[in-house]
């Protein structure tokens, strides 16, 4: 969609209309922007619930937008709305994942992935090419990790490491 098809919503008292805020800039590009691979950036979401997910989180941001008083609602900045957006959007598409593979890639979008290539530097074992083949969550105490399983390709060998999350 051009540019000049969309419009920003307007921030103001006045609570705009689900379909007001679909068709605003803000969104149109928050969806644009999350849906796609940019570089280095993937995207998170599943091509197969793209569509339930940009829905509900345009009537996840109204339903927000409808509880707050118009005197709030016209404090809100642009940025305010966004950040809202986004995680609605992020919300909504936890709630419509099952996989659990997706939902380690909604809840932690630029950390390693299945299938992705990572170097195993000058480890003995991981030298060179290695390839991630599986993920999980563990947690000891209060605290998070994502365990991830890779193959070193030179040799095949398995191994395991992990990250402790935020």
């Amino acid at each position: 969609m051009d540019r000049k098809d969309t419009k920003e919503p307007e921030v103001t008292a006045e609570l705009p209309t689900k379909e007001q805020l679909k068709d605003s800039e803000l969104v149109v590009q928050a969806v644009a922007y999350w849906f796609a691979d940019h570089g280095h950036v993937r995207s998170p979401f599943p091509t197969t619930v793209q569509e339930k997910v940009a829905k509900g989180a345009v009537e996840g941001l109204h339903a927000w937008l409808a509880g707050l008083k118009p005197d709030e609602r016209a404090k809100l900045r642009d940025e305010d709305l966004l950040e809202k957006f986004e995680s609605v959007l992020f919300d909504t598409a936890m709630g419509l994942v099952t996989d659990t593979d997706q939902l380690i890639t909604l809840r932690f979008p630029f950390l390693p992935r299945c299938g992705d290539r990572i170097d195993g530097g000058a480890i003995a074992g991981r030298e060179g090419e290695n390839i991630v083949r599986a993920r999980r969550l563990a947690h000891e105490d209060k605290d998070e990790f994502l365990v991830v399983e890779a193959e070193c390709v030179s040799t095949g060998e398995r191994w395991e490491t992990r990250f402790e999350l935020p």
